[in-house]
């Protein structure tokens, strides 16, 4: 959270594993029209390029966590600022340790695109 807020992609994608992944959201979607995940360095960065890179600010409003083993569960919102507006995406998003728990295996986020949408209002 602290390398999105902070807008470190490089810190970001240095936290999954050489084979790592994210899913967010979870299935197809614009950002990955197969549903089948950003799998690699390269990929997450372009993940990061067209998905993160574009907000101006990302809240994380983080109503409980539960960690359970190598996985974790944010159960929350993460509130986007862009365009002029914000958008509320409700969710929930689990994190995964690759082996040596030192970095993740995997993030996937858990976030129906067309309800956050329909929460966009103007910042003004």
């Amino acid at each position: 959270m602290a390398a999105v807020r902070a807008k470190d992609k490089h810190a970001w994608v240095a936290l999954f594993a050489e084979d790592g992944w994210v899913e967010d959201p979870v299935g197809p979607s614009g950002f990955d029209p197969e549903g089948r995940g950003h799998h690699g360095a390269a990929a997450i960065g372009a993940f990061w390029d067209a998905a993160i890179a574009q907000t101006e600010s990302i809240e994380f409003l983080v109503d409980d966590r539960i960690d359970c083993g190598d996985e974790a569960v944010n159960i929350g919102t993460i509130r986007t600022t862009i365009g002029g507006g914000l958008i509320d995406a409700e969710g929930v998003f689990v994190y995964r340790a690759a082996p040596g728990g030192e970095r993740l295996q995997s993030l996937r986020a858990f976030w129906e695109v067309d309800r956050a949408m329909k929460t966009f209002r103007t910042t003004d």
